[in-house]
């Protein structure tokens, strides 16, 4: 059996020698790579846990359960209504406000004399014509006393609302013309309202006006 010649005529293959210069640059290579695949680890790593940027930094999303870092805007509060709207405790709470308003404000300040031609009542509470008069007044004083209001605020509360309000709640013959005229001599009375048409009370009678005025 015959061997094959060796390819290269039996000669032995000379390992191959990189010359020390070309081997410090490739390990410098590699360290290089080495690195900047760290790096980039690092960057995934930190994209992954922070939290995405909003998108428009002027907005500011609710608060949902789960996710700190996010809280809802403040609560507006509540639209003032007209108190006769208003019931029960809601009612009572108001008018206790309402009160403390009149009767440590208004009246001390405004209330002037009692007499004929200006009547008060120590139970104005119980009118309920003017409850809503001097509810109404009292919106209008929280209104012009705020700042955008002016520096005019309060002389257009004077001249608008303060001067109509109390010459239509203290009339004489206004809804208090029965009450307390005297100060040493205190009074409470509700003066007795209109009562229903009678249209409205008796809304099955037989005899109808017709569109012309007469009977039909």
């Amino acid at each position: 059996m015959h061997e094959s010649p060796d390819a290269t005529g039996g000669e032995e293959l000379e390992p191959v020698r990189i010359p020390e210069s070309d081997l410090e640059s490739i390990q410098a290579s590699v360290l290089k790579l080495l690195d900047r695949s760290a790096e980039q680890a690092r960057q995934l790593d930190s994209l992954a846990t922070a939290p995405a940027p909003m998108p428009f930094p002027g907005f500011a999303m609710p608060s949902l359960p789960g996710m700190p870092g996010m809280s809802a805007p403040p609560a507006l509060p509540p639209e003032p209504r007209p108190i006769l709207e208003l019931e029960g405790e809601e009612y009572e709470n108001e008018l206790d406000t309402l009160t403390d308003w009149v009767e440590d404000f208004l009246m001390r300040v405004y209330g002037a004399e009692i007499t004929t031609a200006a009547p008060w009542c120590g139970q104005w509470q119980e009118h309920l014509d003017v409850v809503a008069w001097l509810h109404a007044l009292w919106l209008a004083y929280l209104q012009h006393k705020e700042p955008d209001a002016g520096l005019a605020g309060i002389f257009v509360w004077h001249r608008d609302f303060l001067t109509h309000a109390m010459a239509a709640v203290r009339a004489p013959g206004g809804p208090l013309s029965a009450c307390q005229t005297d100060p040493d001599r205190p009074a409470h009375r509700l003066l007795r309202g209109p009562g229903r048409s009678d249209r409205t009370a008796d809304p099955h009678a037989e005899d109808t006006p017709g569109m012309n005025g007469t009977v039909t």
